[in-house]
């Protein structure tokens, strides 16, 4: 008998409206959601890759799991922290730790999910690149740390290897297994002016390795690239029908592999956490706060940095979401600020984020929402001669916000430009219309009678509860 296998294939970016129009460009993923159970998901709040991820995993909000957004300010650090990937971030059981606590024998592999570093499964790989002081060394950190490998033979078939004279096979980390077989992870296609279609390829191959070879009970893969370009080019260009060809094709693959290891052996599950809006502009709130004497800022070699300590009030940005974090008394005040600003939808106090699931500890006082059209630039200089060493860098870690700028570059400097026009696409605010939500596909037609409608984010990990 063979095992039972459970695939999840997460394409951040597939929304509902490509389902619905693109049924030439998509016929594998729009087949999948006529043969099997199809659902259109509304995304937690914020409607961000990592706040969404820990809510699909968890089935809870982020006022439960914590990850208010792909950042935070840390009031006990005094610093902004993006991209953390430590799995201790998240509270609460995931679906990891769910599958232990019903059966300890349980193999759960997850390939570049966010916030997945450390965490109690089988096989992890996530990006996890060195910095040093002469660069930045590429590498992704993994499990089994001590995967007693194979090497590949010329015809590309796994082979024993003995080493020395005591016959036993090469003893190599997971991720470096994966590159005997498949070459390296690029990290720069991964995040950046290149970042793009190879990332995804590779971690494609990586996640039908996995199956083929380990047979987890669940595998849990991560697919960026159509993300990329939706804030590159915008979800209504024609131009991004390439990319949703692209990840058209890694569904294909996924279900040819199911068909044959056994069609009813191996449920596959087709989610994503958002969907995207055409942008026209970037809303400053920073440049705002500072025109209202209420952010500071420090001159360091003639370049300005935020003060965090000083300043009354400041925002760290995401996407179409930026958290207020404002100082005791100052709340009001910034309220009126933002009241009517251009490019602003809603300013929301503690209640208002109570009623969306976000009033974690981490969250901002208050919390803004940009209109459909505009998206939150972390910018807050004056003098463009003054912004800060991280401004024109790919640097996810220092900046106070995200800057989906970074996904350009000016070729005659080879730095990031500092031109938010450039953004056509972006996300974050509640999923109201086909374009911003998300997608529930699962092989499992069965799963039609269970799944609700609407369907929520916070549900998913109860339809996994129907099929493991």
């Amino acid at each position: 008998m063979k095992k039972k296998m459970i695939v999840v294939l997460n394409i951040v970016g597939l929304s509902p409206h490509f389902i619905e129009t693109k049924s030439n460009v998509i016929p594998n993923i729009v087949s999948l959601s006529k043969s099997g159970a199809y659902r259109k998901m509304t995304p937690s709040f914020p409607a961000v890759t990592c706040s969404a991820q820990a809510t699909l995993l968890s089935g809870k909000p982020p006022r439960d799991h914590g990850i208010v957004g792909n950042g935070f300010f840390n009031r006990r650090t005094m610093r902004t922290e993006f991209w953390a990937q430590e799995s201790t971030l998240v509270s609460g059981p995931r679906i990891w730790d769910i599958m232990r606590m019903r059966d300890p024998k349980a193999k759960v592999a997850v390939l570049f999910w966010q916030n997945s570093k450390y965490i109690d499964a089988d096989i992890v790989v996530t990006p996890s690149p060195l910095h040093t002081d002469t660069g930045m060394t590429e590498w992704c950190y993994s499990k089994p740390a001590d995967y007693y490998s194979a090497a590949v033979s010329d015809k590309g078939t796994l082979q024993p290897t003995i080493v020395g004279s005591n016959s036993l096979p090469l003893k190599l980390p997971y991720y470096e297994k994966l590159t005997k077989e498949i070459g390296e992870f690029k990290l720069m296609t991964y995040w950046g002016p290149m970042a793009g279609e190879p990332a995804s390829r590779w971690i494609s191959q990586a996640g039908l390795s996995t199956i083929k070879n380990e047979q987890p009970d669940t595998t849990l893969v991560y697919i960026p690239h159509l993300d990329y370009n939706l804030q590159r080019l915008g979800p209504d260009s024609p131009l991004i029908d390439k990319d949703l060809k692209i990840v058209d094709d890694i569904v294909g693959q996924y279900l040819e592999l199911q068909k044959s290891y056994g069609q009813d052996d191996i449920t596959l599950f087709v989610i994503s956490e958002y969907g995207m809006t055409p942008v026209k502009q970037a809303v400053f709130p920073n440049l705002l706060l500072r025109k209202h004497g209420l952010l500071k800022v420090r001159e360091i070699n003639g370049k300005e940095y935020i003060d965090f300590e000083l300043s009354p009030a400041f925002a760290v940005v995401d996407h179409q979401v930026a958290h207020i974090y404002c100082q005791k008394g100052f709340v009001d005040e910034v309220t009126r600020i933002f009241k009517d600003q251009e490019g602003v939808g809603a300013v929301l106090d503690k209640q208002k984020v109570a009623q969306l699931e976000c009033n974690h500890e981490r969250a901002g006082e208050l919390i803004l929402l940009s209109r459909p059209d505009s998206w939150f630039a972390y910018y807050y200089w004056e003098d463009d001669a003054k912004a800060p060493f991280y401004a024109r860098a790919v640097d996810i870690h220092n900046k106070p916000g995200y800057d989906p700028c970074e996904l350009f570059v000016d070729m005659p400097t080879r730095s990031i430009p500092l031109k938010t026009e450039l953004v056509k696409g972006s996300h974050g605010i509640p999923g109201t219309t086909d374009q911003q939500k998300a997608v529930m596909l699962c092989s499992d037609a069965a799963l039609n009678d269970y799944a609700p409608e609407p369907f929520n984010a916070t549900q998913f990990l109860g339809m996994l509860y129907r099929v493991i």
